[in-house]
């Protein structure tokens, strides 16, 4: 039987929502592009007005510390960034400063997200992983909010989008494990940065035995539990909600079934932009 989970819309209303736990950084002088290229995983240079890209900072080992995403914004460059990791961002980047002309600032911005056919406002920019999970906007001015935080965070556990610390672990995750080169969320061409060996060498030895991937269930237990296949270890839960979650898992453990957490069952949902070796 397939773990493909097929095309499926979930509202019937074009759905706004604003993002109390996402803030705002700047990055702002002359150097601010390559300052900030030789930091994180994506080519920051296609960032434009409208025009977001979705990247992530990793240790020099390559393993995950943080996410954004990054738009322009005249003089500066925007971050779109979990709140709690603010200040570890602000903190870090500075560091790597040296005598480049950048500075890293947080604002007064709030984020908000629309999707399921909500008409973009000026200034939002398509979130750059996936076409169904609309829309971002950085703004001192809100829109009208027709839905809740909590359904939008529904409706990325269903598209299998992961959502920073809630769903990686700092200085362990490796982007390929998360699904960051389906989704946009790295570029092979753009030259260095921090961590791209060992990026590099996952992806071109083939060395990924794991997966964030989304799961379903009647009562998903809380992130950590260990999700089981018979009574050997598959994986560990990360966020829920409302019965759709995410699990790291061991891609080898997937072609089995069986696979419980807390003693309940997991249906695996692959997403169709998933690209997974073939399961038996």
């Amino acid at each position: 039987m397939s773990l493909r989970a097929g095309r499926a819309i979930w509202h019937a209303m074009p759905m706004i929502a604003h993002l109390p736990d996402r803030a705002v950084l700047s990055v702002a002088g002359a150097d601010r592009v390559g300052f900030l290229n030789g930091l994180v995983s994506n080519d920051v240079s296609l960032a434009a007005p409208g025009r977001a890209i979705w990247a992530a900072l990793l240790t020099p080992q390559g393993k995950w510390l943080a996410d954004f995403f990054v738009v322009a914004d005249g003089p500066r460059l925007l971050l779109d960034c979990q709140a709690g990791s603010a200040a570890m961002l602000t903190q870090r980047m500075s560091r790597y400063r040296l005598r480049a002309d950048a500075a890293v600032e947080r604002t007064e911005l709030g984020v908000s997200a629309g999707w399921d056919g909500a008409p973009q406002p000026p200034g939002a920019a398509a979130d750059p992983r996936l076409p169904e999970a609309g829309w971002r906007l950085l703004s001192a001015d809100a829109p009208a909010a027709s839905a809740e935080a909590a359904d939008w965070d529904a409706h990325r556990l269903r598209l299998g989008l992961p959502d920073g610390s809630r769903d990686l672990e700092a200085e362990k995750t490796v982007l390929l494990e998360a699904g960051f080169d389906e989704l946009q969320g790295i570029s092979w061409t753009k030259g260095c940065y921090m961590g791209q060996e060992l990026t590099a060498r996952t992806r071109y030895r083939g060395l990924v035995k794991r997966r964030l991937l989304p799961v379903q269930g009647d009562a998903l237990p809380a992130p950590g539990t260990p999700v089981l296949s018979g009574e050997r270890e598959a994986g560990q839960m990360r966020s829920s909600r409302e019965g759709i979650g995410l699990a790291l898992l061991r891609l080898d453990a997937l072609g089995a079934g069986g696979l419980t957490a807390a003693g309940q069952p997991l249906t695996v949902r692959i997403p169709e932009w998933a690209k997974l070796p073939e399961l038996a």
